[in-house]
Formats: structure tokens, C-alpha cells, sequence
């Protein structure tokens, strides 16, 4: 292990700073944790009983996945600072599953996906050789801008809402925004890092005294949630279902990879294909493991990304505590509806924030690491992020293809990326990057 890697694993002095740093994590990613639970019940037509054990399990399992990954041993973990959620990409292809052959069946596939993420992770880690510079600071770069219309999405209120971009939510978003902009730019060390953090308490609280927060949720939510293995029944197998979310895995897979080589940038760690082949083989555990408590597949989240790089606190402990903080929401409802008591109009207001930070992430690599005076660069470059933007605000265009087609087009990310890596070969062939290309320029962490 490095000197650079040993110094992110040490241990932060301040518990409390801890406790905080990791609890803005769990902000960051909740409300994308909770919505994939909340689409598929309404989809498929989910009782509030039901609904509620899907969005505790769910946030269970978020902790136990993002733990698997933190902790490294010989088979499983990469050992960064990598939070984990549900797959955005499953959420359709597990509604039509479900719709048509049965809940039983989505949860069969899902454990079979778990088994083929798990036997085929060794193989997956030599795919380090497909993602030099150019490859890896066009895909951070994608990730950021296919969420930066998530991000507004909130900021207005949520998409469909009645009061979508109404003056009260513009005020409570963009006030969020610049109070962010304001303590980046006149504060330093801890303020700093916990600067999301309160963006988003001061945002509440101000919703709070313009009577835009509702504590119903709060108030009904029970205090002990018991998690039950087969809660839907025992799992139900069908070959199309399995290879549809197959498909989804190599999906999930090749964001991952994206993720796991700008956190390595970020930290200044080099990612070896065994290191990644530990990362792929704990997101197939962590999968397998929620499809015996019928959750649902995970994945790297990518916001949080932007929270570390904005944070500068590259610290394995804090992601502990945040893994701890979701095991803790699982079990116990009630503390976990404080969390949506956070209007989606402050939320979005620090998305802008943390999304954009990985835009600029991405670009840092970019610039700094890809030799821009190549033509066939920047035509790799401006393909895939092209790419991976039309996909983003014109998904439609794909309407007509089959919907195993459909898992691959539906999500910007994954176009962009896939448009990256073959026109990478086409231009620059297939080589193992030097140390040089894959070492990025990083800051000393901050350690609170």
C-alpha cells in the first residue's frame, strides 16, 4: 500500500467532525437512494406497507454495500471513498420484469446478476487498459453534466410538481447555491468541507419558516424496522429477466469504472485491474445480498464525487460513518423521514454545487493529463460527451428500439462511455497506460 494510500485511511481526531463530514454524505445521496424504492412501488403498484420496508431496506443495504467496498482484503473492497446506491438503470428494466412475469422474478434475476458480477469480476478488471486519460476525463466529465439537469430538476421544486419553478423555490435554491459559493470562497479548513452541509440545514430551516416543510412523514414513521430475507417470497427464475439484468450489470459496471478511476485521480492512488476486480466483485456481493432481502442492484453513486472533490476530505473513516449512518436509517424509519423533511428546492441548490465540481474534475483531467493538440483527442472528446449530453436531454430518440436495447441508450452516462471507449481504440488502439497517465494532480487531503 502507498504512503499516499495509508495516509487517506488514517483516522480523523475530531469524532464529531467525523460524524459531520459523514452525514452530509448521506444528505448528498439520500434523496437518489430513496427514489428508486418510490418509482418502482408506484410502478408497480405497491402498498404503503410495502413501500415503506423497500425504502428502509434500501437504505440498509446502501450501508452495507458502501461498507463492503471501504474495507480492501484479498477478495473484495477497492479501498476508496466510494458511497453506494441503488442502480438507476434498473429501474425500468426491474418494472417491466415485474409487470410481466411477476416480483418473484425480479429478485431471481437480481441474485443471479449478483453471481455473474462476482464469478466474472476478474475478467472486468482487466477492462483498466480500455479507460486512459482521455477515456476516464470524458466520462467524470459526462457524469457531471447528465446530472446537472437532476440537479435544477430539484431546484425547482421536482419535475411534475405544481409549484415547479415558483418564486418561493427559486429563492430557497439559488440562496442555498450562493450561501455554498459565499463559504467556499471566505471560509477554510472545516467550514469549508461541511459547507453542503449547512447549506442544506439553513435551507431547510428557512422552508421551515416559510411553512414549506410538512412533518407528517416524521410523525407516522415507526421507530424499529426488522429486515426480512424473501420479504415478496421465495425468488423466481426466467431467462430473459436474468439476461436483462445482465445486461444491466455491465452497465452499472462500466459507470463504476468511470467513478472508481476519478476517486483513484482524486486520492492519487494508481488502480491496478485487481483493484478493480475487488471493487466489481463487492458491488456483485453487495447485489446478491440485497436480493436475498429484495432490495435492489447497486452501484457507485457518482454525486459524491463532486462532495468529495468540493469537500477536499478524501478520508476512508468519514465514508464509514456515512455507511453506518444508512444501516442506522434502515432499522430505524423514523430518523430516516427526518431526512425528506429536506425540500427538493434546497436539495437541488446544493446539487448545482457538488455536480458541477465534477464537471471541473473531469476537465482537470482532462487538461492536464491528455495531449489536446492530437485531433483524434479532441474528436474522442467532443463525440462522447456529445454523446452522452443528447442521450440525457432527448432520451425519446430511442423510444422505438427493444427495451434490452434501450438499457444501453435510456442513460447518457453509459452512451457517453460507450461512444469514449470505441472510438478511443478505433483512434489510439488498446494499451496499458503508463503510471504517468493514470497518476492525476491531487491535493493534500484534508483531515479534520
Amino acid at each position: 500500500m502507498s504512503q499516499v494510500d495509508n495516509r487517506v485511511f488514517q483516522m480523523n481526531r475530531h469524532p464529531l467532525k467525523t460524524f459531520t463530514l459523514g452525514l452530509q454524505h448521506v444528505l448528498a445521496m439520500y434523496a437518489g437512494a430513496v427514489i428508486v424504492p418510490l418509482i418502482v412501488s408506484s410502478q408497480l403498484g405497491f402498498t404503503v406497507e410495502q413501500t415503506t420496508y423497500l425504502v428502509a431496506i434500501d437504505l440498509l443495504m446502501c450501508g452495507i454495500a458502501t461498507l463492503l467496498q471501504v474495507f480492501t482484503n484479498r477478495f473484495f473492497g477497492i479501498g476508496l471513498p466510494v458511497v453506494l446506491g441503488c442502480a438507476f438503470q434498473a429501474v425500468m428494466p426491474m418494472v417491466v420484469i415485474g409487470n410481466e412475469y411477476g416480483i418473484p422474478y425480479i429478485y431471481g434475476a437480481i441474485l443471479a446478476m449478483g453471481l455473474f458480477v462476482v464469478v466474472f469480476s476478474g475478467l472486468f478488471g482487466k477492462m483498466i487498459r480500455f479507460f486512459p486519460p482521455v477515456v476516464t476525463g470524458s466520462v467524470v466529465t459526462i457524469i457531471g453534466i447528465t446530472l446537472i439537469p437532476v440537479a435544477f430538476g430539484n431546484l425547482g421544486g421536482g419535475v411534475g410538481s405544481e409549484d415547479f419553478g415558483s418564486p418561493q423555490n427559486l429563492i430557497l435554491g439559488f440562496s442555498v447555491l450562493i450561501f455554498i459559493i459565499l463559504l467556499n470562497k471566505f471560509s477554510k479548513g472545516f467550514l469549508r468541507a461541511i459547507s453542503v452541509l449547512l447549506g442544506l440545514l439553513l435551507g431547510t430551516l428557512a422552508a421551515v419558516l416559510m411553512g414549506q416543510v410538512d412533518g407528517t412523514p416524521v410523525a407516522q414513521a415507526g421507530w424499529f424496522h426488522a429486515v426480512q430475507p424473501f420479504y415478496f417470497g421465495a425468488p423466481k427464475f426466467n431467462a430473459t429477466a436474468i439476461l436483462t439484468m445482465i445486461i444491466v450489470a455491465m452497465v452499472g459496471i462500466a459507470e463504476s469504472t468511470g467513478v472508481f478511476m476519478a476517486l483513484g485521480k482524486i486520492v492519487g492512488r494508481d488502480l491496478s485491474s485487481k483493484d478493480l476486480a475487488r471493487g466489481y466483485r463487492a458491488e456483485g456481493l453487495a447485489i446478491f445480498v440485497g436480493g436475498l432481502f429484495n432490495a435492489f442492484p447497486y452501484t457507485t453513486f457518482s454525486q459524491n464525487v463532486g462532495l468529495i472533490q468540493m469537500s477536499r476530505v478524501k478520508t476512508r473513516d468519514v465514508i464509514v460513518v456515512a455507511g453506518g449512518l444508512l444501516i442506522l436509517l434502515g432499522f430505524v424509519p423514523k430518523i430516516a423521514a427526518v431526512t425528506l423533511l429536506i425540500p427538493d428546492a434546497v436539495l437541488g441548490g446544493a446539487m448545482v454545487a457538488m455536480f458541477g465540481m465534477v464537471i471541473s474534475s473531469g476537465l482537470r483531467m482532462i487538461g492536464s493529463q491528455v495531449d489536446l493538440n492530437r485531433h483524434e483527442n479532441l474528436f474522442i472528446i467532443a463525440c462522447s460527451v456529445g454523446m452522452g449530453l443528447g442521450v440525457t436531454v432527448a432520451p425519446e430518440i430511442f423510444q422505438s428500439l427493444p427495451t434490452t436495447l434501450r438499457i444501453l441508450t435510456d442513460n447518457g452516462i453509459v452512451a457517453g462511455t460507450f461512444t469514449a471507449l470505441v472510438l478511443n481504440v478505433l483512434f489510439n488502439g488498446v494499451k496499458q497506460p503508463s503510471g504517468k497517465e493514470q497518476h492525476a494532480e491531487t491535493e493534500e487531503p484534508f483531515v479534520a
